[in-house]
């Protein structure tokens, strides 16, 4: 999710703020339910898949020591220079840089690795031409987690702060960013039902 993606707006990227709204997730025997159409399933396999290659292609180079490999940690111990990347891979200890790179050398290819593995869940369960999504509390769970992490990535390119509401009510429509504050407050909204669903 590179500045130049968010910078292109409605029309260049492809996402249009779905018209009809899907219902959210709602409870079923063994799990939750919802159905997505296909324009909806679009824009969130496409959102998920740019927070996969940005995870995945900065990952930093693996330690070749045997004991390091052996519990996965690895030589990187800097915050990321992306913003995005800063704010999915925060710093464990904000006012302790060198217990930061410490527990970062320890955590964050762990870290990586498991919101892959969420959002490879959330691409396997969501049918690329929309339809119904069944899901299992794990699932879910893996929903959830992939699902916040495009909202932060979204957050960090449109500069989200307290004072959102706010920004959302200065942005004109023909401004690039309308249309992906519009699908933030969507995922936010799936993100409620989710959990509404799940509790």
């Amino acid at each position: 999710m590179s500045d130049g993606q968010l910078a292109d707006g409605q029309g260049e990227a492809g996402y249009a703020y779905p018209e009809d709204t899907m219902a959210g997730f709602r409870a079923t025997s063994g799990g939750v339910t919802a159905r997505f159409a296909k324009p909806e399933a679009v824009v969130i396999r496409d959102l998920v898949g740019q927070v996969v290659e940005l995870v995945a292609a900065d990952r930093p180079a693996q330690d070749t020591d045997e004991l390091a490999a052996l519990v996965d940690m690895s030589d990187g111990a800097e915050l990321p220079d992306d913003p995005v990347l800063a704010r999915l891979l925060p710093d464990g200890y904000r006012d302790d840089p060198d217990a930061a790179q410490e527990f970062r050398r320890f955590t964050e290819s762990a870290l990586r690795s498991a919101k892959v593995e969420s959002a490879q869940t959330l691409l396997r369960t969501l049918p690329a031409g929309g339809g119904r999504v069944k899901l299992n509390a794990e699932q879910a769970e893996a929903w959830l987690r992939s699902l916040n992490d495009v909202r932060l990535a979204l957050g960090v390119r449109l500069g989200v702060t307290d004072e959102f509401d706010g920004l959302n009510e200065d942005v004109e429509p023909e401004d690039p960013r309308h249309a992906y504050i519009q699908i933030y407050q969507w995922l936010a909204f799936l993100q409620e039902s989710l959990v509404a669903a799940l509790s």
